[in-house]
């Protein structure tokens, strides 16, 4: 049995719209963190061909990313993977479905790291994913607020700067994110 979570958004930025209301499923063994992970992804990162566990129709991909921006023909160009993620799925990825900017977004610098250096264990091919994480303090604080009912306003992106400020169920942060590349 999945527990629900709603969420209203509101983007105070003209070029980064975000959909007007949206709900998050948990499934059983699934974290609040891993919800708020997800949640968050889709705030940095929507736009309209984005989808939260989208079922793809193509029997050689056997995953379902955490989020996924589909190209017009349905295909994943954009693909997410919110907290721990086995290496070894990016490579199986990286050959199902190459034309795909690949993502890992993690609750902190610490886990990325954790993720780099099994990816370097396995050998992955360098410069092919992008990694995201948050400050653990912040996403801590995130994870608490987190309820049946919330309401993110965002009031500034900038992902090249690694800036975000937002509102959460009416607590305002101004955060740095931490992005990197393997």
């Amino acid at each position: 049995m999945s527990t629900k979570f709603s969420v209203r958004f509101i983007s105070e930025l003209r070029n980064h719209p975000l959909p007007p209301k949206m709900q998050f499923a948990k499934q059983p063994l699934e974290s609040i963190g891993h919800v708020v992970l997800k949640l968050f992804t889709l705030v940095i990162f929507y736009d309209e061909r984005f989808h939260v566990e989208p079922r793809l129709h193509d029997d050689n991909i056997p995953f379902v990313p955490d989020l996924a921006q589909l190209d017009y023909e349905l295909r994943p160009a954009r693909w997410f993977e919110c907290g721990a993620t086995p290496a070894a799925k990016f490579d199986k990825l990286a050959i199902k479905v190459p034309q795909a900017e690949f993502w890992l977004v993690e609750r902190s610098q610490a886990e990325l790291d954790i993720a780099k250096a099994e990816m370097a264990r396995l050998d992955l091919r360098r410069n092919r994913y992008r990694l995201l994480a948050f400050q653990p303090a912040v996403f801590d604080e995130l994870v608490q607020l987190f309820t049946g009912r919330n309401e993110v306003t965002l009031f500034r992106l900038d992902l090249a700067a690694g800036q975000i400020q937002f509102d959460f169920n009416g607590i305002w942060f101004d955060t740095e994110l931490v992005l990197d590349v393997f």
